[in-house]
């Protein structure tokens, strides 16, 4: 159990990373991000402008506190509690019809808004759950070398796929469907 909490760690880590560092690598890209909480229309304009910065806020103190070992479990909850949310948000989102809202989760894509990324964030949540459960199992022994790499490199490649998944769900649709 040892090593599937750090890998559920550790995919959590490189996606909340790679959203923080996509929504602050530049003013622009904030700004960006701001204007998609906004065009949500879940709260006011000035409260979905602090909403976006408390967002970054807590999107940083998960990651610290995934990174240390003694916080991994209040990281992977707080992880859960945001991802939950962040698919609150969408689905309202969703059921209001608007099909404007784009999703600024990683900064750089203006993919619109929708069932997949709802799942997304479900299947993060879900990684999350597991990562605590495996932590209440963990034998607390030193993991061996080897099974830390394969923990860590599943937990890249899983990364991978949650960062690149507008690209692989473009890739995977029907042409046909996107020309109408």
């Amino acid at each position: 159990m040892t090593y599937l909490m750090l890998g559920c760690r550790a995919l959590l880590l490189v996606v909340f990373l790679a959203a923080l560092v996509g929504k602050t690598r530049s003013r622009a890209a904030f700004a960006e991000f701001r204007a998609s909480i906004v065009a949500l229309r879940l709260l006011s304009r000035r409260l979905s402008r602090a909403a976006a910065t408390a967002v970054v806020a807590v999107e940083a103190v998960t990651a610290v506190l995934l990174v240390v070992p003694a916080t991994a479990v209040a990281g992977l909850a707080l992880a859960v509690a945001l991802l939950l949310a962040f698919s609150a948000g969408i689905v309202l989102a969703l059921r209001r019809g608007d099909g404007t809202a784009t999703c600024r989760c990683f900064g750089a894509s203006a993919a619109p808004l929708g069932l997949i990324h709802v799942v997304r964030n479900l299947a993060l949540a879900a990684i999350g759950g597991a990562g605590l459960a495996a932590g209440a199992w963990a034998s607390g022994w030193p993991p061996h070398a080897a099974g830390t790499v394969v923990a860590l490199a599943v937990a890249l490649l899983g990364a991978l796929l949650v960062l690149r998944l507008d690209d692989l769900a473009f890739l995977f649709s029907d042409p046909k469907r996107d020309l109408s």
